[in-house]
Formats: structure tokens, sequence, C-alpha cells
């Protein structure tokens, strides 16, 4: 009998993307988990409905290589606090249990850049965890639960990576909304240039997890991100360069932006879906470096103009 991978969470963007790397390598049956239905199915996956907060009803006949557990309440802010930890601890907790009723010895899990918490400085995987957010809570107490799993056997491997933002077809956010605002012809710099905002092409991060998991080591921790820690202008230039060279772009005074965020507030408390922390976060860096891939020689700089041209590849232009 075949054995199967595992991808919870796999109608998803990052798992789509695995889901179809995975499919060219071939030799492996493919299941993927989640509860929602595939945006861009891959062929010859089977798609399961369920909910990672139970995974109890679950149940395989054939022998499980290896899970892939990247099934997350993620969009920061956009739901109540207790919704993170619903999903992303409990969900950890469910794969987990999975993995132990299927002697399955092998789990990828994705976390967060949020673990390391807000600040300008640069953090590598060294830094010391400091969340704030209930994101980054849920997915630093994630992390410890398959850090718990991992030592309960010594023949289990354990591979964590936190993506920083990861960009590419079907992502739907920061990339897609910046790319729909080059578009249109004008970008506004929310009152800084100099935002560094660490950043990954979903294939290059699919590729980076697929190294650290055929390395066979027995826990592997990495932050997903290029090396080059590109600024907002940096990256909206690659974009203009080569795909959007009529656009304009125009600054708007940084005490405008925060002013906005705390005018917005009451707003964010009605339900009108303005959030004061999504003006904040347009002016606060995510200052992080991939130590792990830099020292296994895989952080290649200068990757983002190459990737932005996959992308439109990949979209037919389209950047979505």
């Amino acid at each position: 009998m075949n054995k199967a991978i595992l991808v919870v969470g796999g109608a998803g963007f990052i798992g789509t993307h695995l889901l179809r790397r995975l499919k060219r390598e071939g030799g492996r049956d493919l299941i993927s988990i989640d509860r929602r239905d595939p945006k861009r199915p891959v062929d010859g996956v089977t798609y399961i409905k369920a909910d990672v907060r139970d995974l109890s009803a679950l149940a395989f006949e054939q022998p499980i290589e290896t899970i892939y557990n990247f099934a997350a309440v993620h969009t920061t802010p956009g739901h109540p606090d207790p919704e993170y930890y619903e999903t992303n601890v409990l969900g950890a907790a469910e794969v987990t249990a999975l993995a132990e009723r299927h002697g399955v010895d092998d789990i990828v899990f994705t976390s967060s850049i949020s673990v390391y918490g807000p600040g300008e400085d640069t953090k590598t995987e060294e830094t010391p965890p400091a969340p704030v957010s209930a994101y980054g809570w849920s997915k630093f107490l994630a992390e410890r639960i398959h850090r718990a799993w991992l030592d309960r056997a010594p023949q289990r491997r354990l591979v964590i990576c936190r993506p920083a933002v990861i960009f590419g077809l079907g992502e739907g956010g920061n990339f897609t909304r910046l790319a729909k605002l080059m578009k249109r012809g004008v970008f506004v710099y929310p009152g800084r240039k100099d935002t560094i905002k660490a950043c990954f092409y979903v294939e290059d991060l699919v590729e980076a997890i697929q190294y650290a998991h055929d390395q066979k080591r027995r826990f592997v921790l990495f932050n997903g991100c290029y090396p080059d820690r590109y600024t907002l202008e940096q990256i909206v230039e690659a974009f203009r360069a080569r795909h959007f060279t009529k656009a304009r772009t125009v600054m708007v005074p940084r005490q405008a932006v925060t002013g906005a965020a705390s005018a917005l507030r009451p707003f964010s408390v009605m339900g009108l879906g303005i959030h004061p922390d999504r003006v904040t976060k347009l002016i606060r860096s995510t200052d992080v470096v991939p130590g792990w891939l830099t020292h296994e020689g895989k952080a290649t700089a200068g990757r983002l103009p190459s990737a932005l041209d996959r992308w439109a590849a990949d979209s037919d232009g389209r950047f979505d």
C-alpha cells in the first residue's frame, strides 16, 4: 500500500502550492484536509473536508508518511481573539494527536514571524519570541505543542518554518493589494518609505520548506524570507520597473497616518471593518532575516524581481 502525505490546510494559499510541487515530484498519494473547498484544486489530490479543531473522526487505512500542518486563522486584524487560539492552538493539538494515532513520526509546521512581536530591531531564529497579538501568541503556543510532540519519542522529526509576508498566486493579501494600487496608476506611501518588510515568494517558501524537510534532521527551525531586508520603497520600485512602469508614487505625512489610526479606533469598535491596527501596520517594520537558510547556503540575494516575474507569469499578469 502506497504511503500518503497529508496536508492540513491543503486548500489554502501555501498548501495549494505545496501540493502542486508534491504532485510534480510524484511517488506519494496526496491528501488535503481543509474545511474549505480548494479554489485551485490540484489534479490527483484527495480532498477531505474537515475542521482542524476536531480531527477525531478522521481515520486512514494507508500509512501516513508526513503531515504538513498549514491550517491557521491568520488575518490580523480580522478575527476576535478567541478564534486565533481555537484554530491555531487547538488545531496543533489535534494534528499532533492525529500523528500519534497513526504512528506518524514526521511533521512540518508553518508558524509565523509574529512570534517575535513588533519592533524595528532585526530578528533571527536566535531572537527570543515575544508575541503581543493573539495571533502571535497562538502561533507561539502551537510551536510549543509541536515541540512537545517531538520530545515524546526519539525517532520523530519536526520542521518549523516562520514565514514572513508570503506572496504569489492566490495570496490575496498585502502584495496583492499593493499590485492593485500600482495597476490603478498610483501608490501612496503611508508615512515612510524605509519600512522593512520581510517577504518571500510562495514557490521559494515551498522550496525552502522542502529543503529543510529533506535534510531529515530531528529538528529544524527557520525564518522563511529573503536575506535582502527589502524596504517598502524597494518593493514598490521592483514592481514599477518591470510591470507598472507608468505608476506614480506619493507620500502621505506620517502624522496623518498615525492620526488616522487614532481617529478610526471608534469605528473599529462599531464593527465597520475599519481597524486602526491595520493602519499602524503600514508604518511598522518586519525586519526578519533567514539565519538558518543563510547558514545552509540557501538564502540567495536579489530574487525579488524574478519572483515578481514568476508571479506575473503564473497569474497571466493579474497578480491575483
